[in-house]
C-alpha cells in the first residue's frame, strides 16, 4: 500500500506540473491566450469548451490526468477497470491540492518581493534626506 501512496502522490505532482506549466507559465503564453480567445469567440459550444479546456488548469489536469493513466497504467485499490475510475479522479484531486498551494506559495513570494521592494526604495529615497541634514 506505501507503495500505491508513493506513486499516487509522485504521479499526482506530474500531473501538476505538467497542468500547471500549459495553463500558467508564460513559455506558453501565445498558446494560452489563442486558446482563451477561442474559448471566448468560437460560435460552436464544443469548440469553445475544447479551448476552454487549455486555459484552466482544473480542466487541463484531467486530459493529463488520463495521459499519465495511459501511460503508466497507475490503479488504486483495485487491479481492474475500477482502479482507474478511482485513480482518474483522486489524480487531479490532489494535483489541484498541489497547484492550490504553488499558488499560495507564489502570491506570498510575491507579496514578500513587493515589500522588500518597497523598503529599499524607501531607504534610498531617505539618503539624500540624511545627506542633506549633515551638511
Amino acid at each position: 500500500m506505501s507503495a500505491v501512496i508513493f506513486n499516487l502522490i509522485i504521479l499526482s505532482i506530474v500531473v501538476a506540473s505538467i497542468a500547471w506549466t500549459v495553463t500558467q507559465e508564460e513559455v506558453f503564453a501565445e498558446i494560452h491566450d489563442y486558446c482563451r480567445e477561442c474559448s471566448l469567440k468560437s460560435k460552436g459550444i464544443v469548440t469553445r469548451k475544447f479551448f476552454y479546456l487549455f486555459t484552466c488548469e482544473y480542466c487541463f489536469s484531467h486530459w493529463v490526468t488520463l495521459g499519465a493513466l495511459l501511460l503508466t497504467g497507475f490503479k488504486l485499490l483495485f487491479d481492474d477497470w475500477r482502479g482507474y475510475v478511482l485513480a482518474f479522479f483522486v489524480l487531479p484531486w490532489l494535483a489541484n491540492q498541489w497547484m492550490s498551494i504553488y499558488r499560495r506559495l507564489r502570491v506570498s513570494i510575491k507579496h514578500e518581493s513587493a515589500i522588500a521592494e518597497i523598503a529599499v526604495e524607501e531607504a534610498e529615497d531617505a539618503k539624500p534626506a540624511r545627506r542633506a541634514s549633515h551638511r
